[in-house]
């Protein structure tokens, strides 16, 4: 049975596209942690959950915009209302409230 924890990683995965090391890279880890957290062998620190359960919500809120693969692209594409940086710079920096409120505008249509 899979941990709550897995269940995020599952989906940040199946909503963007991102492969288990960018996962690792976005939240200044390893893949081998990310592995271990994926199969309940270790729980993260607080630090990580916050940015795991950060980065699901992120994750749900583009699954609403865009399929996986063009879901990836745009968080690895340089981003205008980001002054030019991409989103996946911000979240490994624990920096998603920026991303999230380009996420809500584009939702919202405002620069769609």
């Amino acid at each position: 049975m899979a941990t709550a924890v897995a269940k995020r990683l599952d989906a940040i995965s199946e909503k963007t596209g991102v492969k288990e090391r960018e996962v690792a890279q976005l939240l200044q880890t390893t893949p081998q942690t990310v592995y271990r957290w994926r199969n309940g062998q270790v729980t993260p620190q607080t630090s990580h959950l916050r940015r795991i359960l950060d980065l699901a919500f992120a994750a749900e809120e583009l699954g609403e915009l865009y399929p996986p693969d063009e879901a990836r692209l745009w968080l690895f594409s340089r981003n205008k209302l980001l002054d030019g940086r991409a989103p996946v710079e911000l979240i490994a920096e624990g920096r998603i409230d920026p991303v999230l409120q380009v996420i809500s505008q584009l939702k919202d249509g405002a620069f769609a």
